[in-house]
């Protein structure tokens, strides 16, 4: 079977055979609201260190838990009442909530990385939610994608990245957000934005009636103790170098361009000519992918406004620049 080959369009039928191979122990990738996810049953210690070696991805960096409800969610961790405020008012949607594990929690070990809480979200996808039901089990899906490259925003772009390191890849053509879920660590005295997305820190912290403070990128691994996935440094990476903040494109670059004061022609794409913070989130990683070719030496990077999505858009941005 060809990459392609493994492609299918996600039909009931597909969708059913899907959510066998994930109750087999095998690798389903499957599109959320945000970027496809390499999906496995997350109470089977197997099926998550196959998550791992699939992506070679370190495993000292944790798997979010994708449920279809609340009360799904709280079969595996502590639901606090904020937690449970902002899955009221943000699930299903992209939100990854890191709570304190049950201590009767069945999930792996292996998607808490050794600790004590586990990353979790009910995602607003239909063919993720319809996953989930046929599957009837927890299901825990990074990116599918390898380790620390551009995440995957179509079919084709998991198929290029994981080949035959997938079952099967549903597929629900382009993920609608564009980028990764926002992930909020409420397991500690202060709610602490991990990662931003398209659930902005302003919209969490109205709905918490509470300050929203931000971590900290790390720079290793193990030792830092992450409590959830796009922690790290360098994340998100096209193979080209970058260049943040460009006022103008120099010989040999590509340029990813954005708003409509932008100049257009060949190697250039801009992620928005509006200026519309989701539709360039949406772009994001398609336009990385597309430019992120040989004939050019770099990829340049227009300004984007820090603010709302646009803070998430440069959490990404950065990681992706950050050198190796």
């Amino acid at each position: 079977m060809s990459d392609i080959d493994r492609i299918r369009v996600a039909d009931s039928e597909a969708i059913a055979d899907g959510a066998r191979l994930i109750r087999e122990g095998r690798l389903v990738a499957f599109p959320t609201e945000t970027v496809y996810g390499l999906g496995a049953d997350a109470t089977n210690d197997t099926a998550c260190a196959a998550i791992f070696a699939a992506k070679g991805r370190p495993r000292f960096n944790p798997l979010i838990v994708h449920v279809s409800d609340v009360g799904a969610a709280a079969e595996h961790v502590v639901l606090s009442s904020a937690a449970e405020r902002l899955a009221s008012q943000f699930w299903p949607g992209p939100l990854t909530l890191v709570l304190p594990r049950r201590p009767d929690c069945s999930l792996s070990l292996l998607v808490s990385a050794g600790l004590e809480t586990a990353a979790i979200r009910s995602p607003a996808h239909p063919i993720g939610r319809a996953l989930l039901a046929e599957a009837g089990t927890p299901i825990a899906a990074p990116s599918a994608n390898r380790s620390g490259a551009v995440s995957p925003t179509t079919a084709q772009h998991v198929a290029a990245s994981l080949g035959t390191n997938v079952d099967l890849i549903l597929d629900g053509g382009p993920c609608p957000v564009g980028i990764e879920s926002t992930v909020l660590d409420l397991s500690g005295d202060d709610p602490t934005l991990l990662r931003p997305g398209s659930v902005t820190r302003a919209a969490l912290e109205a709905a918490l009636g509470q300050p929203v403070r931000r971590a900290a990128i790390s720079a290793g691994g193990e030792a830092n103790g992450l409590s959830s996935p796009g922690l790290l440094a360098r994340h998100y990476a096209p193979g080209r170098p970058m260049r943040l903040n460009a006022r103008e494109r120099r010989a040999g670059e590509a340029l990813l361009a954005f708003g409509p004061s932008a100049p257009s022609g060949s190697g250039i794409l801009n992620l928005s000519l509006t200026g519309d913070l989701a539709e360039a989130a949406a772009n994001l990683f398609r336009m990385l992918r597309a430019l992120d070719r040989p004939d050019y030496s770099a990829i340049a990077v227009m300004p984007i406004p820090e603010d709302g999505l646009g803070e998430a858009i440069n959490d990404r941005l950065t990681r992706a620049a950050t050198p190796a």
